[in-house]
C-alpha cells in the first residue's frame, strides 16, 4: 500500500502552534499517514532576513512535534549544503522512505502566488500534490497552476500568528506562552534567543 506523506517545510523560527495546526488539519483533510517537518537549511528566499541558527531551529521544531506520533522531523535541508529549493527536499524526503509514498506539500494558499518565482517548478509539480492552506484574504482563483500543479485546497481553523510575532514578542519581553509549545519557550529562555 502506497503512503500519502505530507511534506512541510519551513524556517520554524520559531515553530509556533499554527503550524501544528496546519500540519494537523493537512492531515486529517488529506487522509495523510505521516506528516514531516523540513527545516530550512539556507532558505534562498529569505537573504534578506536575520535567521536562526539551523541547530537551534531544529531542535525548537523537534520538541515541537515530538509528542505527535504523526510528525517527524527530517534533516535534509539542513544536511545539504547550498540554498534550500523545494525541489531537492521533496526528492531527498522521498529518498527516506524504503517504499513508494505519494508526497504531498503543505503550502499556505498565499504562498502558490509565487509559484512561478521557485526553482525548476516543472518538476516539483510533478513529484508532488500540494496542500494549499487558505488563509483570510487569499482566494483559490488567484492561484496559477499553468504548470501543471495539481493542487487540493483546504480551510485551516482561524490561528492567527507568525514565528514574526513570536519573535518580536520576545524581543519586546512579552510572553510566548500558548503560542508556542512549553518546550519551545522553555529553549528560547533557556537559549536567549530572539532578544538582540
Amino acid at each position: 500500500m502506497i503512503r500519502r506523506i505530507g511534506v512541510f517545510g519551513g524556517t520554524f523560527d520559531p515553530p509556533h502552534l499554527g503550524h501544528l495546526v496546519a500540519a494537523s488539519e493537512a492531515a486529517f483533510r488529506c487522509a495523510l499517514d505521516e506528516v514531516v517537518f523540513v527545516p530550512t537549511g539556507d532558505p534562498w528566499q529569505k537573504h534578506h532576513l536575520k535567521v536562526t541558527d539551523a541547530a537551534a531551529r531544529l531542535a525548537m521544531t523537534r520538541s515541537a512535534v515530538e509528542s505527535d506520533p504523526q510528525f517527524r522531523v527530517s534533516t535534509c535541508d539542513i544536511d545539504r549544503e547550498g540554498a534550500t529549493y523545494a525541489v531537492d527536499t521533496v526528492a531527498d524526503v522521498r529518498a527516506e522512505y524504503d517504499d513508494e509514498v505519494d508526497l504531498h506539500f503543505i503550502i499556505g494558499a498565499d504562498s502558490l502566488e509565487n509559484l512561478h518565482t521557485w526553482h525548476r517548478v516543472e518538476e516539483l509539480c510533478r513529484a508532488v500534490k500540494f496542500v494549499a492552506l487558505n488563509r483570510p484574504g487569499h482566494s483559490r482563483r488567484e492561484v496559477d497552476t499553468s504548470f501543471g500543479a495539481q493542487v487540493e485546497f483546504i480551510d485551516m481553523p482561524a490561528v492567527d500568528l507568525s514565528s514574526t510575532e513570536c519573535r518580536q514578542r520576545v524581543r519586546d519581553g512579552q510572553p510566548i506562552r500558548y503560542l508556542v509549545t512549553d518546550s519551545v519557550a522553555a529553549y528560547v529562555q533557556e537559549h536567549g534567543l530572539y532578544r538582540g
